[in-house]
């Protein structure tokens, strides 16, 4: 039930996905520190521990979700640890195994690997909601790969590029994201079991000094929690270098994202393209007229959140001391879910925006003839000198016309007229003919149309090939407010 009398994150309670929200869920952090008991208690089993009995084992699996919150309260409030207070509440539901619950291991041993479990599934989140993201855009670039549109350079009228060739830039950066998040993801490794400094020690008295059943140990925990490799040395806790490694490539994301929600914002205010707009949605409360570009707003200002996450992790890791330190402990638990929350969030509104985007082909074709005229000058000069004509002085005939079509545009607010001045100049009579022709746009869009095929072919088909079986669960992407 929602409450109203304390702050909530608007990050959970308006914006975040079911799924990532219970990523970072207390149900999900504490039933994964039961696993990994659970996990310690079988192995050390199989390596002799006679202590450990099926019983044991079988009401902690029996056991892993049934977490009751007022017990470990109570508990935590006696002992002032969270740890020991999960350990005596596992216990009540599991009394054959109280015993042995956490036997050998630090606080750490859950704590640590649990959290890099629960990074680890928040990246299979994100990365199969960045190959959906991919996969819309690039169906847009298909689409629109041959319509002509200015370029900007500067904000400034440029070469004309095409619809599709644009949105090629913001999935090329957005497959970069993806091949960041899949190596961040992949080198993910486990804390293992490492004892309270990290030397194993507590584990070496339970296996009588035995070295290779606490490295068998350490691997067999590793592989049971889904792991293939745990990192060969750490102190107390896992090295905080490695979150930087985490939220890099988030914050990497963020400035993608915000470059593309920005490039939308500009092309609105141009009415060449803009965002979904609701039959119901409302504008402004006051200019009842406006489409204002909200999705995409959104995106910049939760970009600027996400970008600067990264230096927590920087500043943490740089402060560690020795085998550890308990000043990380406050900011990871605040900088490390709202990394993944707002990347969450950021990937359904980029694709909430991908899905619903309006392309305006008229306005785009006004737009094009406002400018193209200048731009297709120097297509009159070279049409007029193999007519016989000498270059300077057509270079000189037509910037008096372009400079007197300027005065029109810029001083009275006229339309750029320089094509009519063209026809109605005597000089330009032998190319008049060819000027519909000179003027055409996809001639001056160069290999744009072919540049998107040959993109989407030789590096989207083969970054999404491994997503197939995703991009078929593909469900349109709602905003909850």
């Amino acid at each position: 039930m929602a409450t109203h009398d304390k702050y909530q994150s608007p990050l959970t309670s308006r914006y975040a996905s079911k799924e990532m929200a219970y990523n970072f869920s207390e149900d999900k952090r504490y039933s994964t520190w039961r696993k990994l008991w659970l996990n310690l208690a079988i192995a050390e089993q199989r390596l002799g521990l006679t202590d450990i009995t099926d019983e044991a084992i079988e009401q902690m699996r029996a056991n892993i979700d049934n977490i009751d919150y007022a017990v470990a309260a109570a508990e935590e409030k006696k002992r002032r640890h969270d740890v020991m207070a999960h350990v005596h509440a596992f216990g009540q539901v599991a009394p054959a195994a109280a015993g042995i619950i956490h036997l050998g291991a630090t606080s750490c041993y859950v704590t640590d690997n649990g959290d890099l479990v629960i990074l680890r599934d928040a990246y299979d989140i994100v990365i199969k909601k960045l190959v959906h993201v991919i996969d819309i855009l690039t169906q847009f670039a298909k689409t629109y790969r041959d319509l002509p549109t200015l370029g900007f350079t500067h904000f400034q009228p440029a070469q004309l590029v095409t619809v599709g060739k644009r949105a090629t830039l913001w999935i090329q950066e957005l497959l970069w994201d993806l091949r960041n998040f899949e190596r961040a993801r992949d080198d993910l490794k486990l804390r293992g079991v490492k004892g309270t400094t990290g030397t194993q020690a507590s584990f070496m008295a339970l296996f009588n000094g035995d070295h290779d059943k606490v490295e068998q140990l350490d691997q067999l925990v590793t592989e049971l929690s889904g792991f293939s490799e745990a990192y060969p040395v750490c102190g107390q806790t896992y090295a905080r270098k490695i979150d930087i490694d985490v939220l890099n490539p988030l914050s990497g994301f963020g400035a993608t994202a915000h470059k593309m929600a920005t490039d939308i914002r500009l092309l609105a205010n141009l009415k060449e393209i803009e965002e979904p707009f609701e039959k119901d949605q409302i504008g402004s409360s006051a200019m009842a007229y406006k489409r204002n570009p909200m999705r995409s707003e959104r995106v910049c200002s939760l970009s600027r959140h996400l970008m600067v996450l990264v230096n927590d992790a920087l500043q943490t890791s740089a402060v560690q001391w020795l085998e550890r330190t308990l000043d990380d402990s406050a900011i990871r638990r605040i900088s490390l879910p709202e990394a993944f929350l707002t990347t969450d969030i950021l990937l359904t509104l980029l694709q909430n925006i991908s899905e619903g985007m309006v392309v305006y082909p008229k306005v785009i074709e006004r737009r094009i003839n406002q400018e193209l005229p200048f731009m297709a000058t120097e297509n009159v000069i070279m049409a007029m000198v193999k007519k016989g004509g000498d270059r300077q002085e057509c270079h000189e005939e037509i910037r008096v016309l372009s400079h007197q079509a300027a005065h029109v545009v810029k001083m009275e607010g006229g339309e750029n007229d320089l094509i009519e001045r063209i026809k109605k100049t005597d000089y330009f009579k032998p190319i008049w003919d060819e000027l519909p022709k000179l003027l055409d746009p996809s001639t001056f869009i160069g290999r744009a149309p072919e540049q998107v095929d040959s993109f989407v072919i030789k590096h989207v088909e083969p970054a999404l090939a491994p997503y197939a079986d995703v991009l078929k669960e593909r469900t349109k992407a709602e905003l909850s407010v």
